[in-house]
């Protein structure tokens, strides 16, 4: 069969095209156009930056057009420039205060200048590649931070509600409400009224009329209602003015105290990327709940984006616009909205030109009471009640509240620099408080150990160990993370001279700890503290347990375990013994990072040095009825206790053969150290049910770990696995239905959005096709490897482009089968009539993937163009970075 395929040159007349690595693959070169769901996303969008744009700027007290101004650059410049591609920009609420403050102590044009300067800092951090070193500010100090500006803003936009003036410092306003409560201009409290009811309402309408209504957003529905009573009920009141762009104030030269200047600059630089860059992450988290949006939108890449906000605030400044930051509003409606790519926040710009050209008489109609009440609701949802809740849970109020205090009462670099010098506090306390305790039960002294063990808690572990009576046992309970090298001295040292005298040592932390492993034995003398820096677990069996102390990584082969304990009917000090005690010969017995345990090396030394100790390790008791075989436990809460291994099960790992024990190992190794971890993810899946978002159909090859290769967790993929990774076609009488039932099944009834077929290198399957001669015994496997003749078919066919790696051709010809074997399979998957009728309906992709085993390497398929057959893209590691 293998002589049908032709040979073929790798040489292609076509020249192709050399790009880097990314995910998803590089569509073809098109025209421009922009997709429908991003004009609507655009229209959603413009609706809500319209009037928030006003409000911001009549809350700074700039001009009513540098809100537009700042709107329009910020959707123009940043959103073309910028590396969050559906993050939206413009005049952000967190930018009121400080602005506002500007503009008072230096006037307008130079609040441009420093808005211009601000935007280059913004550019040199950029090319400094410094933007992830935004991220490592506490968020409490981040929602601290908002949380008094939008205390500032609404009591500052609270004297507008009631229809007088606000004045420049947050003091002044609280001392001058009383007077501003008892005089109350009727009009303005009630479009004010008008504007928060609907703002407060317009969320919330029932049923299937008020879900179509709820499309629109509820800021322009407040303003327009509010707006529309205002001119039928003829309310006289102050009005939006938008004086003549002829006579708009542009950039100045800055004029001030240089220090001063120099200050505000840093001010706004600060806010501006902060609130960006947190706002990115965001947009990004919003992404990735959607599936079908992952695979069109990249990730966002942090320092592009602190390169795209500098050229917009450069831009926003010289043109007499507010500084600029990332938008969470908005950004949250763009992406809810349906935009799938920046096209969106571009044409969101276009939008707010054209209105700010054409629209000036409406806008104007507009009062400054409903845009007042409209900023006042915005800075009230700055406090976030979730947020407060957040920083509770973490024990970071403190920071919060400082944070909080020193935004409103002093102002916003004032206000985070407290933050950061509370955060700074809290995090040493943190690191300097140990608890140290000793007490005695049933003739063994407790010595637990709770906090980080550092060298500011040796004096009181000193202390505690002293009054450790000589030649007792002792069990030291460390029940922290940390360990630095002052107190791993004194632990070893004093652990020496303890058990020198007669006594016994037991160390036990977070770490699955033995005295095997620690060197710690009872009586031994052997030495070895468990290294710094180093954590410790409880065990969970007994010493002479065959299941613990296990310390693998769950992604280590058990080949390379280093956990195996000897058979049980293995000799005292035999080669058993002597295997589990020495130290590893070779670099595969590493753990899965190329690092061998850190206790290892101690552990040989100790063993090989130390006669009795050997003896000791060696001679553990073997249990000799079934009520006395080891049970496995996990600790799941106070008072409770599940069994995870039985005395079957420990019967089954110590007198079952080697595969027994290990598939009982590790699952041992599971209850004790995975299980805890996700037992809550999985309770959340055993109630809700499971909703993957993928069909993944791969092949049955034990080295394709689909989890690990896709980097996803339980519920997360609906995994079909069959030799090969065949797809039957349709309506053939086969009586293999399970592959053509999982296929129903997951589009019909789970919903998945995509269908990824993945085929592997040196697949056995496909080496068994090529090589199979015609006739012959009619095996299960030969009738099942039949499926795949199309594939082999569609290789030797002349007039089919080859499927090809991107950047290399095919290794042999078995590898080129894969290739073809997976866009063949993608084909079969096309004539199903539920994956057919989902295509038609854009409720479903397909994906065609191959992974190389030997060189852990993905690749994703595209097309290549016409007459240029199928691309296999490599991705690579730069793709998955922000």
């Amino acid at each position: 069969m293998s002589a049908c395929v032709p040979t073929r040159t790798s040489d292609s007349p076509h020249t192709e095209r050399v790009h880097p690595p990314h995910s998803p693959p590089r569509a073809p070169h098109r025209r421009f156009r922009v997709a429908g769901a991003d004009v609507s996303a655009s229209i959603a969008v413009f609706l809500i930056a319209l009037p928030l744009s006003l409000g911001i700027a009549l809350a700074t007290g700039a001009p009513l057009q540098a809100g537009l101004v700042a709107a329009a650059v910020g959707g123009l410049v940043a959103g073309r420039l910028g590396g969050s591609p559906l993050q939206v920009s413009g005049p952000a609420a967190g930018l009121t205060v400080v602005t506002a403050d500007l503009i008072h102590r230096y006037g307008w044009r130079t609040t441009c200048a420093i808005t211009v300067l601000a935007g280059l800092v913004q550019l040199g951090l950029g090319c400094l590649r410094v933007a992830r070193s935004a991220l490592a500010v506490s968020p409490a100090i981040v929602h601290g931070m908002l949380a008094g500006i939008g205390v500032t803003i609404a009591v500052a936009q609270m004297h507008i509600v009631l229809g007088g003036s606000p004045q420049s410092a947050v003091l002044d306003n609280l001392r001058s409400l009383p007077a501003q409560l008892a005089d109350l201009h009727p009009a303005a409290v009630a479009v004010s009224a008008l504007t928060l009811i609907l703002l407060l309402l317009w969320p919330r309408l029932p049923g299937r009329t008020g879900r179509l209504l709820r499309k629109v957003p509820a800021a322009l529905v407040a303003v327009t209602g509010a707006t529309a009573t205002a001119v039928f009920a003829g309310l006289t009141q102050p009005r939006v003015e938008l004086p003549s762009w002829s006579s708009h104030a542009l950039a100045g030269l800055p004029e001030g105290p240089v220090l001063g200047l120099v200050a505000a600059v840093l001010t706004v630089t600060l806010v501006c990327s902060v609130q960006s860059l947190l706002g990115a992450v965001a947009v990004d988290k919003l992404i990735a709940a959607r599936p079908g949006l992952t695979a069109q939108v990249n990730r966002s890449d942090l320092d592009r984006e602190l390169l795209g906000q500098g050229a917009t605030n450069v831009v926003s400044g010289a043109l007499g616009g507010l500084p600029v930051a990332g938008v969470a509003v908005r950004s949250a409606a763009n992406v809810q909205a349906g935009a799938v790519s920046r096209n969106s926040t571009m044409l969101h710009g276009v939008l707010v030109v054209v209105a700010a050209l054409l629209m000036v008489p409406v806008l104007e109609l507009i009062p400054l009471a409903s845009l007042a009440a409209l900023v006042m609701a915005v800075g009230i949802q700055m406090v976030s009640l979730h947020h407060i809740r957040t920083v509770t849970r973490h024990r970071e109020v403190p920071v919060y509240a400082i944070t909080t205090l020193g935004v409103v009462f002093l102002g916003v670099l004032e206000g985070v620099t407290l933050g950061i010098a509370v955060a700074v506090a809290v995090s040493m306390h943190r690191l300097a408080r140990t608890r140290i305790t000793h007490d005695e039960k049933e003739g063994v002294h407790h010595v637990h150990v709770r906090g980080q063990l550092t060298f500011l808690a040796v004096p009181r572990l000193s202390r505690a160990l002293h009054h450790v009576p000589h030649g007792s046992c002792v069990v030291v309970e460390l029940d922290g993370s940390f360990m630095d090298h002052a107190a791993y001295e004194t632990l070893q040292d004093w652990q020496r001279t303890h058990t020198a005298q007669g006594g016994s040592v037991e160390l036990t932390g977070r770490r699955a700890a033995t005295e095997t492993d620690t060197g710690i034995g009872s009586g031994s003398g052997s030495e070895g503290v468990v290294p710094p820096s180093s954590t410790v677990q409880p065990v969970n069996g007994t010493a002479d347990s065959p299941l613990a102390g296990c310390r693998c990584r769950p992604w280590t082969p058990w080949r390379n375990h280093q956990c195996d304990a000897p058979p049980p009917e293995a000799p005292h000090g035999g080669p058993a013994a002597e295997h589990r005690a020495g130290p590893p010969s070779d670099p595969s017995d590493a753990e899965p990072d190329g690092r061998t345990s850190a206790v290892l090396p101690q552990v040989a030394e100790s063993a090989v040095a130390s006669g009795p100790a050997r003896s000791a390790a060696a001679s553990a008791p073997e249990p000799t009825e079934p009520s006395e075989q080891v049970r496995q436990t996990d600790t799941t809460g106070p008072g409770e206790r599940t069994e995870s291994i039985g005395a079957a099960s420990a019967a089954a790992a110590t007198g079952s053969g080697p595969s027994g024990r290990q598939l009982v190992r590790g699952i041992s190794a599971f209850q004790r150290n995975t299980a805890p971890l996700v037992r809550g993810e999985l309770a959340r899946l055993a109630r809700e049910g499971q909703q993957p978002s993928q069909l993944f159909l791969t092949c049955a090859d034990s080295r394709l770990v689909t989890s690990m290769i896709t980097s996803s967790g339980p519920g997360d993929l609906f995994v079909v696995r069959n030799v090969g990774n065949l797809v039957p076609p349709p309506g053939e009488e086969s009586g293999d239905d399970s592959v053509a039932a999982a296929i129903e099944y997951a589009v019909d009834v789970l919903k998945v959005r995509s269908i990824t077929v993945c085929g592997h290198s040196g697949c056995g399957a496909m080496q068994a096709l090529f090589d199979a001669e015609p006739g012959g015994v009619q095996t299960p496997l030969k009738r099942w490897l039949r499926h795949g003749l199309p594939s082999l078919e569609r290789m030797a066919d002349p007039g089919r482009p080859w499927a090809r790696l991107a950047g290399r051709a095919a290794a042999d010809a078995v590898e080129q089968l894969c290739l073809t074997n997976v866009v063949e399979q993608l084909d079969h998957l096309r004539a199903y009539a539920s994956v057919s009728r989902a295509l038609r309906a854009g409720e479903l992709e397909l994906h065609g993937m191959f992974f190389h085993v030997g060189e852990a390497q993905a690749y994703l398929l595209s097309e290549a163009g016409e007459g240029r057959g199928e691309v296999f893209d490599h991705v690579g590691v730069a793709d998955l970075s922000a």
